[in-house]
Formats: C-alpha cells, sequence, structure tokens
C-alpha cells in the first residue's frame, strides 16, 4: 500500500505543477478573500482536525463568503446566515447540485441516493416518494405506536440500570432506541431486539465506521484526476463498498422476508400498520420504483437517520445535566402538561414549549451536521457581489452560524428560554438555525426526526 501512496503523490505532484500556471491565468479581482493558497496543496494545511471550527475562525478574518483552494478543488465557506439564505433559498436552483466525494461513487451509491443525485426527475420522483408516502404527517401518525414501544423499552431499561446500580451508556441507549424506532417506521420490527446485545454496540461502531471513512480526508477529493480514483489511494471507496454491500444484504433480506409473507397472504397481519416498506413494495409492482432504488434509499435512511438522532439526544442529555435549573424547569412542564410519571407521546411534543426550546438550543450549538451536506455550482455564479467560479463546491457552515455573536447573546451558553418568545424555528425558514438545512435540499427526514429527539 505504501508504495501505491508513493506512486500516486508522484502522479500528482506532476500533474499539479503541469496545472498551476493554467489555474493562476484564471484568478479573477471578483473571486471572494481567502487565505492565500500554498502551491499544490492550496490551504489544506488550514482545514485541522476540527473543520468546522477552523473554518469559522478563519471566516472571522475574511468575512461571512470565503474562498479556499483544497489542492485542485475551489470551496466557497458561507458563514453567516444572510449568506446562507441566498445558497439555500434566494440562488437555491444554482447551488442545488452536490459535490460528488469518492467514497460515495461506492456501488454507484452517487446514482441513486436522493440526498446525492442532482436536481432532475429521478431525485424529484424519490423526494415525492418521501414526502407522501414516509415521512408526511398522516404516515407518520399511522405508524407512531411502534415507536411509542420503543421509548416505552428505553424507560424500562434505565429503570433496570438503576435498580441494579448498572450505569447507563446514553450514546449506546440513543443509538439503539433511534435505530429501532426508524426500523419499526420502515419495516414494523426491531433492528436489534435488546439493549443487553452486543448487536446493538456492533452496529453503531458500523455505522460510525462508515461516517468516519467519509469524512477522512481523501486525496482523489483533493485531486480529481482520474488515475487517482483509479488507485483509490487510501482504499476509502473499497472500504465503503463493503459497508454498502453488508447493508444491502441486511435490507435485501428483510425485503425478501416480507415478499414471502405476503406470498401466504399473511403481511397484513404480521404488521398492526401498514409500513413504509409495505408502501415500497406497492410502488415495486407498479414500476413506480426500482428495487435498487428502495436499497439505496434504506442506506441514505439509517446511515443519516440514527447516529445524528442518537447524536442530539446524548447532547441535549449531557447539556441538561450539566445544568440543573434546566432539568427542574422542564421536569415541571413534563408534570404539568402531560402528569406526573406519564411517557410522553408524539401527540404531547407540540405542547411541550419549553422541551422544544431544549430542542433547538441542542441543535443550534451542535448542530447534528456542521456542515450542511456539501454542494457544487454547475456554472459560474455571483453571490453578494462576488464570483464563485464553475465547478466549486460549497459548504455552509451550519456550526459557524449557530454560535454568530452578532445572533445569538451568549452564544456559547446552552441558555433555552432564549427561544420562549421567539419566532425562529428549526423548519429551514429561519437561517440563524438551520441544522436540516432549507430550500429544495432541506433534510426529508426533519418531520421524524423532530418527533423522535423529543420523545
Amino acid at each position: 500500500m505504501d508504495i501505491v501512496i508513493v506512486s500516486a503523490v508522484c502522479i500528482l505532484l506532476a500533474f499539479a505543477l503541469l496545472s498551476l500556471p493554467r489555474i493562476r491565468g484564471k484568478s479573477s479581482q471578483n473571486n471572494p478573500p481567502g487565505p492565500c493558497p500554498l502551491p499544490i496543496i492550496g490551504n489544506i494545511h488550514k482545514l485541522g482536525k476540527h473543520p468546522h471550527k477552523s473554518l469559522a475562525s478563519l471566516a472571522q478574518v475574511y468575512g461571512p463568503i470565503m474562498r479556499l483552494k483544497l489542492g485542485l478543488k475551489t470551496t466557497i465557506v458561507i458563514s453567516s446566515s444572510s449568506t446562507a439564505q441566498q445558497v439555500l433559498q434566494k440562488q437555491d436552483l444554482a447551488f442545488s447540485s452536490r459535490s460528488q466525494f469518492d467514497d460515495v461513487r461506492a456501488s454507484s451509491h452517487n446514482k441513486y441516493s436522493v440526498v446525492l443525485l442532482p436536481v432532475g426527475s429521478r431525485w424529484r420522483s424519490l423526494r415525492k416518494i418521501m414526502s407522501s408516502y414516509i415521512f408526511a404527517a398522516n404516515k407518520l401518525d399511522k405508524n407512531q405506536h411502534p415507536r411509542s414501544r420503543k421509548v416505552h423499552d428505553l424507560i424500562r431499561y434505565c429503570e433496570k440500570c438503576c435498580q441494579s446500580g448498572e450505569t447507563v451508556d446514553i450514546g449506546c441507549a440513543a443509538f439503539l432506541t433511534s435505530l429501532n424506532l426508524l426500523s419499526n417506521t420502515i419495516f414494523s420490527k426491531d433492528m436489534i431486539d435488546s439493549y443487553e446485545n452486543s448487536e446493538a454496540k456492533e452496529f453503531r461502531d458500523f455505522v460510525w465506521n462508515i461516517l468516519f471513512e467519509a469524512g477522512k480526508p481523501n486525496l482523489v477529493d483533493y485531486f480529481p484526476i482520474p488515475i487517482l480514483r483509479w488507485i483509490d489511494p487510501h482504499g476509502i471507496r473499497r472500504k465503503m463498498t463493503g459497508y454498502f454491500e453488508k447493508l444491502t444484504k441486511s435490507f435485501d433480506g428483510l425485503i425478501k422476508e416480507r415478499l414471502e409473507l405476503r406470498r401466504v397472504g399473511n403481511a397484513e397481519s404480521s404488521t398492526s400498520t401498514i409500513d413504509v416498506l409495505e408502501e415500497l413494495l406497492k410502488m415495486l409492482q407498479t414500476d413506480e420504483i426500482e428495487e435498487t432504488q428502495i436499497h439505496n434509499l434504506f442506506i441514505d435512511l439509517f446511515v443519516a437517520g440514527t447516529d445524528t438522532t442518537s447524536n442530539t439526544v446524548e447532547w441535549a442529555m449531557s447539556e441538561i445535566l450539566r445544568n440543573s435549573e434546566i432539568l427542574v424547569k422542564v421536569k415541571a412542564e413534563l408534570n404539568q402538561v402531560i402528569g406526573k410519571g406519564k411517557i410522553i407521546q408524539e401527540a404531547d411534543i407540540s405542547k411541550l414549549v419549553y422541551l422544544q426550546c431544549i430542542v433547538k438550543e441542542t441543535m443550534r450549538l451542535h448542530p447534528p451536521v456542521p456542515f450542511l451536506i456539501p454542494r457544487q455550482v454547475e456554472k459560474e455564479v455571483q453571490l453578494c457581489g462576488y464570483t464563485v467560479p464553475k465547478n466549486s463546491q460549497v459548504l455552509v457552515n451550519a456550526w459557524a452560524i449557530g454560535r454568530d455573536p452578532e445572533l445569538w447573546i451568549n452564544p456559547l451558553s446552552f441558555h433555552p428560554e432564549r427561544f420562549m418568545d421567539s419566532h425562529v424555528n428549526i423548519n429551514g425558514h429561519y437561517y440563524e438555525l438551520i441544522p436540516f438545512g432549507a430550500g429544495r435540499r432541506i433534510c426529508p427526514g426533519m418531520p421524524l426526526a423532530m418527533r423522535m429527539v423529543p420523545c
């Protein structure tokens, strides 16, 4: 592997040196400001261990629209709510394409993923399926009872641990609950059947491995040269291919199990409600969707929807435990609104104003993804008086916007009360708080997430 990486670097250096005169020749006085790039690597060294923090600091120097050169890739970083609104709403179509990182080419996932597809007929069809058959309010209302059972399971597990003097791993418990909440919505069954089951930790580690590989720096992304893509110097695409194939095998088993139940005529009796899988199988029969699209849709849902939800719950619990006065207030609200000792139902969420404030404040300080999923411009675009070059990658730093002192008083303090008399919401219409993004590319799973997190 070492000789492969050395060979890749040599090829890369030769290509970059040959490209350098052309890159310099395309410079424009109208480009957004940014740090001076070094030869070949550009500004890669500026990213640091936590790029969202490093780029937030750089934005204090260069402004809310900043230009970086990451290898051969021009990257525009957005760090204010007003510029985010331009990108996500006012010029949404111009910024609606996705950056195609090399890792998501594994198993051709980029050709089927609703997250990664360009805006077009296939993307619109998948979005319609998600908004009409998966995350529509009436559909979520119909299958809320299996999710309610999962919340009861979590409470019983915590009570059992308290009685036996065992510690509760909040992160693992939240992950397993999120996983089973999602799997019951889709399959009407648990993916993992017990909190003591070692499979829970294994599946969590599996999802973390996918996210870890996806987040690793990749030479191919900084230097998109065909021969580097073929070499795959870090082996990231090969690993991701293995992960996606394993997930697809699991989902295929669940699909075949349901098809067999349907074949013998007792699918309806096996599920208390019509779940997502049942809806998708009906569409499969009428050629409204392909089986490959179903597999990739499930990959999107489980990879994006489990760790982000459990991570938000873990941060909320951490902040509440560090701020005892917040714990007292939220307990008082729960006792007053739903009654002492009773369990929250999804129908109660709209009445629990302070709990909703806690969720908003958690997502402000700790957004599920610090950078919104990267976008790319297909042609040159004018943005707030600057020129965004064709094929530039665009990053919206939601983490920086959520901590902007021009938007928030004491931005580093966890203070849910700031939302008590505020109109600001997380529905994508208020650009100072965009944990799910906004515009046509807003996260389609937001309606389910906002039922899962508070409960």
